[in-house]
């Protein structure tokens, strides 16, 4: 198994505990160097990590942040249908994990 993913694995693992912050950084360890990149699935990254933070926010009672970071992730998730990618499954996953979560 890559690190790659093992990194979407952990990230689906704290989102289940309800580790928002530490499921953030799963995944922000891979998107970081490739976040100039202009590729729809490095922008899908970028939305699992604000639905990692609006979760984190919203736990903490920040409620319209969480709504605001919520619309980012919002604007990243179909781009699933758009992305070829070794890991459409994982990220599939992930989109129901977050679902499950929904504000």
């Amino acid at each position: 198994m890559s690190e790659y993913e093992k990194n979407l694995d952990n990230f689906i693992l704290n989102l289940r505990k309800g580790n928002f912050y530490d499921a953030h950084e799963d995944l922000e360890s891979i998107w970081f160097p490739r976040r100039f990149e202009e590729s729809d699935e490095v922008k899908l990254l970028k939305g699992f990590i604000n639905a990692s933070v609006s979760f984190e926010l919203r736990k903490k009672g920040k409620i319209e942040q969480a709504k605001k970071v919520w619309n980012n992730y919002l604007k990243y998730r179909d781009l699933i249908n758009k992305i070829d990618s070794l890991y459409i499954e994982k990220y599939h996953l992930i989109i129901k994990e977050i679902d499950k979560r929904n504000i």
